[in-house]
């Protein structure tokens, strides 16, 4: 089984948990869990109707905006430079960009993060920002 996704919008990134305290009492929370619920409603209509089970492999290429700095100037605002980068090397990090969309998808499209074998990501720079993924039971 194949399944294809495509989120527009700039990928995100799982934010650290977060710890407190209040008098005597300690505790966390996860700063992402409304982003990541928001992430996991829109991908729900192509969701399978049970969640996946056995190996997994997970393909994912974060696309993020480009900065107005890989653009010319004046007449030629709209062209892209010669020297813009294909590759996003900047933050956020692509392991927390992988995190974010793996716990977004647990439970809906597989049952737990373990059954992914095999993985691979890549974060490039386009015009569209969005979040590809291709899912494959292997």
């Amino acid at each position: 089984m194949i399944i294809q996704l495509e989120i527009l919008g700039e990928p995100r990134a799982q934010a650290r948990h977060r710890h407190f305290s209040r008098g005597k009492f300690h505790g966390t929370y996860d700063p992402s869990k409304e982003k990541k619920e928001t992430f996991a409603s829109i991908i729900q209509r192509e969701a399978p109707g049970k969640p996946l089970e056995g190996a997994l492999s997970l393909q994912m290429v974060f696309y993020m905006s480009r900065p107005k700095n890989h653009f010319g100037s004046g007449k030629k605002s709209e062209k892209l430079k010669d020297s813009a980068p294909e590759y996003h090397i900047k933050r956020p990090d692509i392991d927390n960009c992988e995190k974010f969309v793996m716990d977004s998808m647990s439970k809906i499209f597989w049952k737990d993060d373990s059954q992914i074998c095999v993985l691979h990501s890549e974060k490039k720079y386009s015009d569209r920002p969005r979040t590809e993924i291709i899912i494959k039971t292997i």
